[in-house]
């Protein structure tokens, strides 16, 4: 027998810190998701950077939009601002993870120097579950316990020192599974991608997002069709494409949120007029705000 899990309306740290075994402004260490009662069906933005590896039984929920199903040695890895949204988890469901503060993740990764490869970023966005075999799914579980015991273990001088390497480690792990999928490109410290990733940094970071590449190619101090260039050159995408794509992430998000009126989700995403919001999601979605939510509405009917 199944349990329904959907996501209390609160922050999605708070949603995690119920099931943490540990906890601190950085780093939360958690398991037994199925222990979680909450209950309102919601969708929530991730607030951190998210590793869970499935263990054992089942469970399925939604990511960006769309429906996932976990099993044994999945990995579920998500990039703060992603949406998630309940699903079903079975009694029997066993997990194992991490979350970093979006800030904590960055130094990181920074560190490690391999997080800042683009594909590995956009395949991550459009496959969140990442299969691993057998032998990749103990080295996970070694790392798990191995951060576990470190952080809840007697507070020396290199703690902290330590926990990075870990972390760092097992990126370099992770990268090692992910080129089963995807050519990952060596990363390069030129200024193009140094400017392209700090451009991304920019763009997820702020909220409500701006629309105009000028705004943050003023930011980064350099003209806005030099940064569509080096967008263009580092992922295949124009910068104007890139930021329609997030903010149309958080369009759905706020239109998912019942409690939110269609002329309050365009006050709070900066849009001059009401019209002009629904021409710009209509023009994006093939579909208007109104028909977007009488849309979910009907799709939640027909679930039921």
């Amino acid at each position: 027998m199944e349990k329904e899990i959907e996501l209390i309306r609160m922050s999605s740290t708070e949603i995690i810190e119920k099931v943490a075994t540990y906890k601190d402004e950085q780093v939360i260490i958690h398991n037994q998701v199925n222990k979680i009662d909450a209950i309102e069906q919601n969708t929530i933005k991730a607030d951190f950077f998210l590793v869970i590896l499935c263990l054992k039984g089942k469970a399925s929920l939604s990511l960006n939009n769309n429906s996932y199903d976990i099993g044994p040695n999945d990995l579920m890895i998500c990039h703060p601002q992603t949406l998630l949204k309940h699903g079903t988890i079975g009694d029997d469901f066993e997990c194992c993870g991490f979350c970093l503060s979006p800030e904590y993740a960055k130094r990181v990764f920074i560190l490690s120097a391999s997080t800042s490869n683009w594909c590995s970023r956009l395949y991550l966005d459009q496959h969140p579950i990442i299969p691993l075999n057998e032998e990749e799914s103990q080295l996970f579980c070694q790392y798990y316990h191995l951060l576990y015991s470190k952080l809840t273990g007697t507070p020396h001088r290199h703690q902290r020192e330590l926990i990075n390497s870990l972390l760092q480690a097992f990126i370099y792990e992770f990268q090692d599974a992910l080129e089963k999928y995807i050519q990952l490109r060596p990363t390069s410290f030129n200024s193009s991608s140094n400017l392209f990733n700090a451009f991304i940094e920019l763009l997820v970071s702020s909220y409500p997002k701006e629309r105009s590449v000028s705004y943050y190619a003023s930011r980064l101090f350099v003209t806005a069709k030099y940064l569509s260039a080096i967008c263009k050159e580092n992922s295949g995408e124009t910068a104007s494409d890139l930021i329609t794509s997030y903010v149309m992430k958080d369009v759905e998000y706020l239109l998912k949120c019942p409690d939110k009126s269609i002329k309050e989700i365009a006050n709070e995403l900066n849009f001059a007029t009401l019209s002009f919001f629904g021409k710009y999601v209509k023009r994006n979605l093939g579909i208007s705000p109104k028909g977007y939510r009488e849309k979910l509405s009907q799709q939640k009917e027909g679930a039921e």
